[in-house]
């Protein structure tokens, strides 16, 4: 089935299929999403949702980007720096209309912060992670009969 064959490709990725030049574009995209999320921590959009997520609290906890003090569940922390990146609407952009990065690096990053000391990943990992998230977000795109429709739309 298309599902099954999706399945099968995305969990057959690993870092060797990393070629040097997506290890470079995904340290950019890293890096301009990470400016625009810390940026983005000074809007009044992301000063609501930090409030509203301050009734959240869990023993395994995730950094909220600009916010050294405070901690949320990874759930959350993915949720608040993920908006942090979108109320800014300068992170990178896919055609069709998508934000990638915003929406995938915040969930990377708080998971991997979620995981035990004796497991934490290697950067490797956590690029491959990354490069997995765009591509799933890619293929979905391609696979939505919605998405072509987009560019007319606007």
């Amino acid at each position: 089935t298309i599902t099954g064959n999706f399945a099968s490709v995305i969990h057959g990725l690993n870092a060797n299929h990393l070629t040097d030049q997506v290890i470079q574009r995904s340290k950019r995209m890293i890096l301009d999403t990470l400016g625009v999320g810390l940026l983005g921590t000074s809007t009044e959009i992301c000063h609501k949702v930090i409030q509203y997520s301050k009734i959240y609290s869990s023993d395994i906890s995730s950094t909220i980007w600009g916010h050294l003090d405070f901690r949320l569940p990874p759930l959350y922390a993915a949720f608040v720096n993920g908006v942090a990146v979108h109320s800014m609407d300068f992170d990178d952009t896919w055609h069709p209309a998508t934000h990638p990065s915003g929406a995938v690096l915040p969930a990377v990053i708080a998971l991997s912060e979620a995981f035990p000391q004796k497991k934490k990943i290697s950067g490797l990992d956590l690029l491959l992670a990354f490069n997995v998230g765009i591509e799933v977000q890619g293929r979905l795109l391609r696979f939505s009969s919605e998405a072509r429709n987009i560019p007319k739309r606007y």
